[in-house]
């Protein structure tokens, strides 16, 4: 298996988008152990399935050299949760893809954290990873996070709607929404509101 070069960190006004770290582990678990995050989720996850999730994301960042990133709060340098793009590859019309996506400690809810994060991520996916598209999906019920998608300019087409193969028929998670973001929307946007997009690319 060879390993990419990791990238610089991404920063944003307030936040650190970087690699994950060994101190990381206990403050992820805690957000996969809550049931208010993971309420649009099958399951929270235990100690164990959650390290397993981070050698996962781990094991993406040496073959790719990008994904989810480790969300680290400027001002006092805390764990806040993840934020990035990852590979879609499950059955659906859709995929394969590259989708943004956020998991945030419950107390960082409400600062627009996802969305300024998800901002980055998505430049970094079309200026460096230079993508065509990307996209989001999650189960209809889940408002929240289909507004973050909204803020950063995805659009919904209610007949791109799905059911995801990964949960099983009659579960209420099972119907999904999807959201699209092409580059050359994602440059109107960013050229719309510049200030809003400053994500910069810096060595730490």
């Amino acid at each position: 298996m060879s390993s990419a070069a990791l990238p610089a960190p991404l920063r944003t006004e307030r936040l650190i988008l970087r690699t994950w770290q060994p101190g990381d582990r206990e403050p992820f678990a805690e957000i996969n152990a809550d049931p208010v995050v993971m309420e649009h989720f099958p399951a929270p996850l235990t100690r164990a399935e959650s390290d397993r999730f981070a050698d996962r994301i781990e094991d993406l960042w040496r073959v790719d050299g990008w994904g989810l990133w480790a969300v680290q709060i400027a001002e006092d340098q805390s764990f806040a949760g993840f934020v990035g793009l990852n590979r879609a590859e499950f059955a659906a019309p859709f995929t394969p893809a590259i989708e943004v996506g956020w998991r945030l400690a419950q107390q960082h809810w409400g600062q627009g954290y996802a969305t300024e994060a998800g901002r980055a991520a998505l430049g970094y996916g079309f200026q460096e990873l230079d993508l065509l598209e990307i996209v989001s999906f999650t189960s209809t019920v889940n408002t929240r996070s289909q507004r973050v998608m909204a803020k950063l300019g995805m659009q919904r087409d209610p007949g791109d709607d799905f059911d995801h193969p990964g949960i099983a028929p009659g579960d209420r998670l099972r119907r999904h929404v999807l959201y699209r973001l092409t580059r050359p929307d994602w440059a109107s946007c960013r050229q719309g509101e510049a200030g809003a997009w400053g994500a910069s690319l810096a060595r730490r």
